[in-house]
């Protein structure tokens, strides 16, 4: 599959906030891990990773900080204004950056390669069956 390279910039639901990617994406994926579940109130989030050195955040962001059930403490960053999710960082790969899909305007690319954190999916929450699912991390240890 050949490397995809955005070049594009996304906005919080108010405006207050954008990002501007400029850079290869590493990897797109589907997480189902409680952590993800409670940040985007649903049965799993959808997320682009690329180098924290490709994304140049402009506006005013504000982090939570938890220790997830990786055990790595995970920052996850949103609007103070209208609550957009926006990124998020984690201890475990401190180089990288893990975006939501749908921030987003018109996410169309997005083509996930693996689902992780499967051993505590939902049932209600359909995933493709073909996609490759890890009980936590990849076999490798990776995203």
């Amino acid at each position: 599959m050949p490397t995809l390279n955005l070049d594009e910039t996304a906005k919080c639901a108010c405006g207050a906030v954008s990002l501007k990617f400029n850079g290869p994406v590493l990897s797109m994926l589907v997480c189902s891990c409680r952590d993800c579940r409670k940040s985007t109130g649903t049965g799993h989030s959808a997320v682009v990773l690329m180098t924290a050195d490709t994304v140049a955040v402009s506006g005013k962001v504000k982090g939570h900080a938890i220790k997830a059930a990786s055990g790595s403490e995970v920052t996850r960053n949103f609007c103070p204004q209208c609550g957009t999710p926006l990124f998020a960082k984690t201890a475990r790969a401190p180089l990288l950056i893990l975006i939501p899909a749908g921030l987003f305007d018109e996410p169309d690319w997005f083509s996930p390669r693996q689902a992780i954190f499967s051993r505590t999916h939902l049932d209600w929450d359909v995933l493709d069956e073909a996609l490759p699912q890890y009980d936590t991390y990849r076999d490798n240890g990776g995203f």
